[in-house]
């Protein structure tokens, strides 16, 4: 990756007991607000470093959370027990960075990318008040790719009898992703780019679906999304019209004409981290 700034790599304890593991960029100089970001389904940090770094040296605080099983997590990989222990994982480090900060009361922003938009509203639903505003890059609530009939009958049934069974993840091809070849690239190469989960994750990713379709009343805080025009793997129109429904008065949409599912990927990324920043600045 380019422009990369000194980062630390750190652990958080679940209550469960699972370790799981996050970057944080410290931020440059008076220290502005804190950004949390969530990954996709398939992804992870290493995929972000430029716009960490970028937010960083803008003056925020930047943790980045491999979700566990992906990642730099070996442990139970591709797998989760459950939405709500996803949901909790989050929660759980939010709780414990406000404690870190103590009487210093910075504004905390989570920025969810791709799968991570459904637990960023999700969120909102089952622990409220630990954020004080959203970014949504490309959220995935509304998936172009899935499984086939066939796969997603193996998937259930395997969830019934066997829940650690393993399922490629249909989105394999970095084309989806990104039309820039060195990205592409990038993509086939990745050692820690999650390509199986288990029937129990892929499972609880379609009651997530389900959850999520119930959350747009629980949020109240600024929320800013962005979308791609060229993206192969989501709604754009379908999301727009959920995104409406959210509760805040306070939202904003940006799309990128010719850009595709990953922002960070196309050709001139600063273009949508100054976005971010603008927006971050006004919150």
């Amino acid at each position: 990756m380019t422009d990369r700034s000194p980062f630390t790599t750190a652990e958080h304890l679940a209550s469960d007991g699972y370790r799981w593991k996050y970057r944080k960029y410290p931020g440059a100089g008076e220290t502005r607000g804190i950004v949390v970001f969530i990954h996709g389904i398939q992804s992870h940090s290493g995929w972000y470093e430029h716009s960490c770094t970028q937010l960083s040296l803008a003056g925020y605080d930047v943790y980045f959370l491999d979700r566990r099983g992906a990642g730099m997590n070996d442990a139970a990989r591709g797998d989760a027990p459950s939405l709500r222990r996803l949901l909790d994982d989050i929660a759980e480090f939010l709780a414990a960075l406000d404690r870190m900060r103590g009487a210093t009361r910075l504004p905390v922003f989570l920025a969810a990318i791709s799968w991570g938009g459904k637990l960023a509203v999700a969120l909102e639903r089952r622990h409220p008040g630990l954020i004080d505003g959203m970014i949504l890059l490309c959220p995935g609530f509304f998936a172009k790719v899935r499984p086939t009939l066939g796969q997603r009958i193996g998937i259930l049934l395997s969830r019934l009898f066997h829940p650690r069974k393993k399922y490629p993840i249909p989105l394999n091809e970095p084309d989806l992703f990104t039309a820039t070849p060195r990205w592409q690239q990038f993509l086939r190469d990745d050692p820690l780019r999650l390509h199986h989960a288990t029937a129990r994750l892929l499972v609880e990713s379609v009651r997530l679906d389900a959850y999520v379709r119930f959350t747009p009343k629980y949020v109240h805080v600024p929320v800013l999304m962005l979308l791609a025009s060229e993206d192969r793997i989501i709604h754009n129109d379908r999301t727009r019209e959920f995104f409406e429904r959210l509760a805040t008065k306070n939202k904003e949409i940006i799309e990128y004409s010719g850009a595709h599912h990953t922002l960070e990927f196309e050709p001139d990324p600063d273009r949508f981290i100054g976005d971010i920043r603008a927006w971050l600045g006004k919150n």
